[in-house]
């Protein structure tokens, strides 16, 4: 059987959209003021970034739990570039990986590998369109 998921989004004004997840989950997304919007919520691109860095993010913790490393701090940062024209898709895009902890440099390149190339759903997706470069930094506590 197949996995599905649903979303409604309900207009409210200008560009802003009220989201609401099928898990009862909401959020808004808007557009800038520059092109109308009120600047009341993220970008719906600003998201898509996100949910590239969280599914990461939630692969790569899961994985260090299983080999038995100690996190005890993580942040992503994501940046993505681009094209000039229309759809105006992400060409490339830049994920850093912060990690706090006793973690083993082999072990981390490892996770992120895996999530990159076996279950992050998003990345998989933006992979076909995006040129997608990773790095990471470990700090220990030392």
């Amino acid at each position: 059987m197949a996995d599905t998921m649903n979303a409604q989004a309900q207009w409210r004004d200008g560009f802003r959209f009220d989201i609401t997840t099928g898990t009862g989950h909401e959020l808004t997304v808007d557009a800038s003021a520059e092109v109308g919007g009120g600047d009341s919520g993220a970008r719906p691109t600003e998201l898509l970034l996100a949910a590239n860095a969280t599914c990461m993010g939630m692969d790569v913790i899961s994985i260090l739990r299983k080999m038995r490393q100690e996190v005890r701090g993580y942040t992503l940062k994501i940046t993505g570039e681009r094209a000039d024209d229309h759809p105006r898709i992400f060409t490339h895009i830049v994920i850093e990986h912060f990690i706090e902890g006793e973690v083993e440099e082999a072990k981390l390149a490892h996770a992120i590998e895996l999530s990159e190339e076996k279950y992050c759903t998003v990345s998989a997706m933006l992979n076909k369109v995006a040129m997608i470069e990773t790095k990471y930094v470990i700090k220990s506590s030392n």
